[in-house]
């Protein structure tokens, strides 16, 4: 039987959480606890909107102007085996989609883990590894604290860890309802409690679309 997905957040475009423009998938739900967490809404496993494989790969395979998704959350090797039918399933029509996924799980771990998330990592071209360390944040790409790395798991992106390390910066933008949505990886501590604030006093509403820095 294939697995559902419990989504926090999904974006179309993005051009701050990995290479070129791709869409974003907020898993919901993680069972580290980072302190810092930038997304702490994702974190419970309960809440999320359920989607079947078949779902979310009509959305991708209907954003042409995306080159692959990057799987974000929450903790995407929590739900490793939809995410890996995810992929299959996209790629049956896009052979050339590419996949990044974030992970508060160093990749040795993983690779020793559970038979599904060996074999998520297999589908993977790049990995973003490692817990969310507060004290070691960092303005690093797509990256929140410097003991984060950034893998290249196959030839695709493999000249991406040879590139300057400098923040890709946030992305904020205004959804049709009026509000704002940004996503990215805050360069400076405290970004979001600042953000939200000033726009409160503004009068906007804000939905977090940023990753887990975990």
């Amino acid at each position: 039987m294939t697995p559902r997905l419990s989504v926090a957040r999904k974006l179309d475009h993005c051009t701050v959480l990995g290479p070129g423009t791709r869409a974003v998938l907020w898993v919901q739900g993680c069972p580290l606890r980072c302190r810092g967490c930038v997304a702490a809404e994702t974190l419970p496993f309960a809440g999320g909107t359920p989607y079947t494989v078949t779902e979310l790969a009509d959305w991708l395979c209907a954003l042409p102007d995306s080159e692959g998704v990057t799987f974000s959350g929450g903790e995407p090797f929590a739900q490793a085996a939809g995410l890996a039918a995810l992929l299959d399933a996209v790629r049956q029509r896009r052979p050339d989609f590419g996949a990044m996924a974030y992970s508060g799980f160093r990749y040795e771990t993983l690779s020793e883990g559970a038979p599904d998330q060996r074999a998520l990592l297999r589908r993977l071209d790049l990995l973003v590894d490692g817990p969310y360390v507060a004290a070691r944040h960092a303005g690093l790409r797509w990256r929140g604290s410097a003991n984060q790395r950034i893998l290249a798991l196959t030839d695709r992106y493999a000249h991406i860890p040879s590139q300057p390390d400098v923040s890709a910066g946030v992305e904020v933008s205004m959804e049709p309802d009026g509000s704002l949505s940004w996503a990215g990886v805050p360069p400076t501590p405290g970004f979001r409690e600042g953000l939200e604030t000033q726009l409160a006093a503004r009068g906007f509403v804000l939905h977090t679309q940023a990753r887990r820095e975990a």
